[in-house]
């Protein structure tokens, strides 16, 4: 059986991919190796799927530090605004949220996998589910089709690889399409863990002093072997049983991991501010005149409040500080102590937990051998790469699924009007 473009992966950039290819009027097979079509997207943002993301063009490539310019091309033809109004006409309204994030206004990701799932069927999309790939195919340059695990073999002039990276595997992100692409003579950057919790070996961590602590609008660094930050995040974490976790550490992970690799290194040193807003002094003062308003009580009690209790206790021994100690005689030096370990506590982590734990693979198909406008190989026509198995990551937040989306179009596209030109 012939067919003008097979898009292989049903995730959200194959999902876009075969529906613009059938927009286009091109005759669509997607083939998926899953029971369900759009398991990530249904499972992403909590269950409410975060679409995408109504930041400035410029602020959403920032927030995609792994190759986000290369999209810079993409997003002429098609972004994020696009991304909006094209849900809007399939009948999923949206609202916008914190830092531009955009959701479904009935908080439901299987609506969003529903519409495009009736758009799919409105086209005339054939569908295959339970379909494994086994090869791809190419002839003498040039893509000729693929073959299922069962056997059967469906050729076609244009062919969408969309199976993403190899996070989340229960979603059925395991990696296939590395070989596929492997075999059509292009490069695969070396993949690892992003958007992924962090491991420390760090006694206070072994001993789950602060296990389950979380911070709310802190600022974490990850620090170079010269104590200066690589990178800083302002937004919430929590300790775990293994090291810590939340959005701000999340951000930071990709950091931590290039940082090991680049100087060669068994642990990195992190930094975190809990009193973002103030300087060391200013935290100082702020003490000081907390201790004089209340001389007599237990210090405990006077910083009440300043930090979550466990973390102040914490800090407070950190200081040799006694918690019953009655701040009139405390010395200067251990409450200046103090003000540096809320503006400066430093610890050591160890790595991230594996890709396979992360939300987002980072490395993939160089982006050095795709035509920016078009998603097509430059190595074999009739060829074409979308979403994350690309060697583009973004941080959380809508970025990703942006970044699948828009290339997911231009792919369908482009491998649609490739086909028709035949």
């Amino acid at each position: 059986m012939k067919y003008d473009v097979i898009v292989i992966g049903g995730g959200p950039s194959g999902l876009m991919a075969a529906i613009a290819a059938g927009e286009k009027g091109a005759r669509v097979l997607l083939v998926d190796k899953g029971e369900k079509l759009g398991r990530k997207l249904a499972i992403s943002g909590g269950g409410r799927c975060n679409v995408t993301n109504r930041l400035s063009i410029d602020e959403i490539i920032q927030h995609i530090p792994g190759n986000g310019r290369f999209l810079y091309s993409a997003f002429s033809e098609f972004n994020n605004e696009d991304i909006i109004q094209f849900f809007e006409k399939l009948g999923v309204q949206l609202k916008e949220e914190d830092h531009g994030r955009m959701f479904p206004v009935n908080d439901k990701a299987q609506s969003v996998v529903d519409a495009l799932l009736t758009r799919l069927n409105q086209l005339n999309v054939t569908i295959y589910k339970n379909a494994p790939v086994a090869d791809v195919l190419y002839e003498e340059g040039h893509t000729a089709g693929i073959q299922l695990k069962d056997g059967q073999t469906f050729e076609a002039n244009a062919l969408v690889i969309a199976v993403g990276g190899k996070s989340v595997p229960h979603t059925g992100s395991t990696g296939d399409g590395y070989a596929w692409a492997k075999k059509a003579g292009h490069t695969i950057t070396e993949l690892f863990p992003t958007e992924v919790p962090v491991l420390s070996n760090e006694p206070f961590i072994k001993a789950k002093t602060l296990q389950g602590l979380s911070l709310r609008d802190i600022s974490l660094s990850v620090l170079n072997p010269k104590g200066k930050p690589l990178i800083t995040h302002r937004m919430d974490m929590i300790f775990t049983h293994f090291g810590i976790s939340g959005p701000a550490v999340l951000r930071c992970s990709q950091f931590v991991v290039k940082a090991m690799k680049k100087w060669n290194l068994h642990e990195v040193t992190m930094q975190l501010d809990v009193l973002p807003d103030q300087n060391k002094e200013e935290v100082f003062q702020m003490l000081m005149k907390e201790i004089k308003a209340e001389p007599k009580k237990a210090i405990k009690n006077t910083l009440k409040g300043l930090v979550p209790e466990r973390y102040l206790h914490f800090l407070l021994e950190r200081s040799g500080i006694d918690l019953q100690e009655q701040g009139a005689m405390l010395s200067h030096e251990k409450i200046r102590r103090l003000a540096e370990l809320c503006k400066d506590f430093r610890f050591t982590v160890n790595g991230t937990q594996p890709l396979e734990k992360a939300f987002v693979t980072g490395g993939g198909v160089s982006v050095k051998e795709i035509h920016p406008k078009e998603m097509a190989s430059k190595l074999m026509d009739g060829l074409y790469f979308c979403g994350e198995i690309l060697d583009i990551h973004g941080y959380t937040g809508g970025y990703n699924i942006t970044s699948a989306l828009v290339t997911g179009r231009l792919a369908g596209m482009n491998a649609a009007a490739f086909s028709k030109n035949k």
